[in-house]
């Protein structure tokens, strides 16, 4: 069957059959007898080595325990000690930006990423340090990716999770939710 899909691709376009996918996008796919493991490695280990981490201590946790982000409207409006804002947005936003495309096979990072990237408009210095954070968090494993098993499942599980008035500037709870079909995430 994939041999004739392939007949039919070249008679159409000029086709040139690479073989087995090992790389796609800057995705590394590896095979086992587990099922398919889908990393990003080798962004992962550039990224540290373009930030100068290459050096630095890996911790264990993406962002420190309890920790509040806020934004400097939100510290003026209560009267906490404004941090200034940076000058330069850009390299947080790029940092931001190589984060949020790991968070394709590094799961663990997302709500990280994403509260951080609340904060693209008027980063402060806190909120570069913590996206470095996640960095070093990421040196610990820099291999970890996804595992899609071999053998199927039909199960369906579900999980949710709440904080209720989590966000400090709107009193907001914070709520997430995953969906997997067997052990594959769909949601």
């Amino acid at each position: 069957m994939i041999d004739e899909a392939k007949k039919v691709m070249n008679q159409q376009f000029k086709v040139k059959d690479l073989g087995e996918l090992r790389f796609f996008l800057g995705i590394e796919v590896l095979r086992s007898q587990q099922g398919i493991m889908l990393n990003q490695r080798k962004y992962t280990l550039e990224l540290i080595s373009e930030l100068g981490l290459s050096g630095a201590k890996p911790v264990v946790t993406s962002l420190e325990i309890n920790q509040k982000l806020t934004s400097v409207e939100y510290d003026k409006g209560v009267g906490m000690q404004v941090e200034d804002p940076m000058v330069d947005v850009t390299g947080y936003q790029k940092l931001i930006g190589k984060l949020l495309y790991l968070t394709v096979t590094r799961q663990d990072i997302s709500y990280v990423v994403q509260t951080l990237s609340q904060f693209m408009q008027a980063p402060k210095k806190s909120h570069m340090d913590a996206a470095l954070r996640v960095v070093r968090y990421l040196k610990a494993a820099p291999g970890m990716g996804v595992l899609m098993h071999r053998e199927p499942k039909d199960t369906l599980p579900r999980f949710c999770d709440s904080d209720w008035a989590a966000c400090p500037v709107t009193r907001r709870s914070v709520s997430g939710y995953v969906v997997k079909f067997g052990n594959f995430l769909i949601s």
